[in-house]
């Protein structure tokens, strides 16, 4: 495998989020203004596969949307060449066509796919696509918005 784009450390540059939240390892490809590949490592270590669910460990869907939102937020601050700040924020407005087509499970490599599908008035819509050894686990279209606030 080829060296990351964006390590762990960088990743944290980018994004607000922390464990639990952070639900992306690494940047493996990127494309100015145009897309992004990601990966998750998901392990028995999670928080939630205590409760979903116990006797079949599955990762709850939102949670794999939530990997791919933040694999999209990192393509607008890629981008951009932006890091966080304490006043910059990229919201979740909008999911269309979520498709769920297959578990994710403990031991799972998740490979998080965002391309710029358009940006207007601020608002970015995303392709996404969350894989796992090729097959696809969820495909949707997200939007967000980047807002900053005081």
């Amino acid at each position: 495998m080829n060296p990351p784009v964006l390590d762990i450390h960088k990743i944290l540059k980018k994004l607000p989020h922390r464990y639990p939240f952070l639900l992306v390892d690494r940047v493996i490809e990127f494309e100015k203004d145009k897309r992004l590949k990601a990966l998750k490592n998901v392990t028995i270590n999670e928080p939630f596969f205590g409760g979903h669910f116990p006797a079949h460990p599955v990762m709850p869907g939102v949670l794999i949307l939530e990997a791919l939102a933040q694999t999209a937020a990192l393509l607008s601050f890629e981008s951009a060449g932006q890091d966080i700040s304490d006043d910059m924020v990229v919201y979740f407005v909008g999911i269309d066509g979520a498709r769920f087509k297959r578990p994710v499970e403990p031991g799972d490599q998740l490979i998080l796919e965002a391309t710029l599908d358009r940006s207007r008035a601020g608002i970015y819509k995303y392709k996404v696509r969350a894989s796992v050894d090729g097959e696809t686990a969820v495909e949707a279209e997200l939007m967000c918005t980047m807002r900053q606030f005081s």
